[in-house]
Formats: structure tokens, sequence, C-alpha cells
């Protein structure tokens, strides 16, 4: 992903809020499945905020620390990582409301995949404790393994506890254009943004310094500035 994908500009120009159905906020718990921390933050943070004002319950799962970022290093560095990530997390979602501390399942980053059974085993008993309305996760199309296995693993929990799965995309908008036919357009639909909770999410984006900053070695951030316009929107997009 660290190629330059689809400017911005070409996404507003789109005209998405017009194009698709406005989703209202869910009535009931949701809980929200991470693949890293920072996706669900990305993706849904500032319905998170809306719901939280709401007075909505929201409770949060991550999969995995994020702990393999930065690309190749030694475990140590790993878990100096590991560690920064979560304080991150908690953190940004202290700036989106006040939430149940997240569920940390600290199965390994960038193989997901072969942990996906865990995850959905999880994410299952997580649905029935919190009696969740709606499991938001990232969508399985999203061209990141990880994103893929915890969409996937998703899904099955909703499946099996016939809990309703809303997906949110982080990477399609790096690599996809407006009508691209890889995308389900025709499940998708937006959740309109107040200016308070659009702020809340900006503000939780900006603590994730160690995706914001220059990874060293000529590697650029994890989230360059183009990336950051994707999920600083007036509205959030998810797919049903």
């Amino acid at each position: 992903m660290d190629a330059r994908g689809t400017d911005e500009a070409v996404w507003r120009a789109a005209r998405l809020p017009e194009l698709l159905p406005s989703l209202a906020l869910p009535a009931g718990p949701v809980l929200v499945v991470a693949a890293h921390p920072d996706d669900e933050v990305l993706g849904f943070g500032g319905t998170i905020a809306a719901l939280r004002h709401a007075g909505a319950r929201v409770h949060t799962v991550c999969l995995t620390d994020g702990e393999a970022s930065h690309g190749p290093a030694a475990p140590a560095a790993r878990a100096r990582l590991a560690a920064r990530r979560r304080d991150e997390l908690a953190a940004a979602l202290g700036d989106l409301g006040e939430l149940p501390a997240p569920v940390h399942a600290g199965l390994p980053d960038t193989a997901l995949d072969a942990y996906e059974d865990d995850a959905a085993a999880l994410i299952g008993r997580l649905l029935d404790a919190v009696g969740a309305a709606v499991c938001v996760a990232p969508w399985e199309g999203d061209l990141h393994s990880d994103h893929e296995a915890a969409g996937r693993a998703a899904r099955r929990a909703g499946r099996d506890t016939a809990t309703p799965v809303w997906s949110y995309p982080v990477w399609m908008w790096h690599w996809a254009r407006p009508h691209d036919p890889r995308v389900p357009w025709h499940r998708a639909a937006v959740l309109p943004l107040a200016a308070e909770a659009a702020v809340r999410k900006r503000a939780a984006l900006a603590r994730f310094a160690s995706q914001l900053e220059p990874r060293g070695a000529g590697a650029g951030p994890v989230l360059p500035p183009q990336e950051i316009a994707h999920h600083t929107r007036a509205f959030e997009t998810v797919l049903r």
C-alpha cells in the first residue's frame, strides 16, 4: 500500500453522499471489530463518537496489536511497538467518548488468516456477552489479508449469533475508484457525521503517531496525509 493511490479529490467529485442511501445510527449495543489498533477509528470512529453522544453502548475488540506495521524487526522491537499501539488506541477511544477498555486478542499481525477460527469464536462470545444489535468489522474485500480475515471472522460470528454485520472499508479508498466493479456498491450506505463527531474522530486519529510518522530507513508513514484524507470526511461508509 506504499504506492500512491486514488486522490481524495476523485472521491469528493463522486459525491457519494448524494448517490448512496443514508443509514440511521443503530439502536442497541454495538461491537466494533478491528484487525489492528486504528482500523476501528479510521473506518468507524466518527460513528462511534456519534453513538456515544446518543448514549449507545459501544464495545471494541482488536484482534492483533499491529506489531508488524513497520516491517521486519527483532522480537523486542515488535513488543515495544505493540505496547505503543495499545496505548495509542486507548487514548484514541478516549477521544471518541467514554468506552469500555478494548478487548485485545493478541493474535499475530499479518497472519490473522491462520487464526480466523479463533477470531470468529472470540467475536461470537463477545456478541453474546454484550447483547450486540450490530457487529461492525473490516470489509472482507479490503485487499489487506488481516482486514479480510477479520471481516470473514465477524461475518461468521454474525451468522452464528444472528447478529447483523456492517463492514467498513479502510484500504479500499486507496486502491479503488468511484464505480470500481470490485466494490459491491449495491451494499454501500453512508452515515453522516455531525461536526462534533468529525472533530472527535480527527483528534482520535492524531493519537496514532506510530502510524503517522516516517518509519525510518527511507520508509514513509503507514498513514500519509493522502490516506488520512479518505478518513476525515463528513460521513463514513459501510457495506451491509
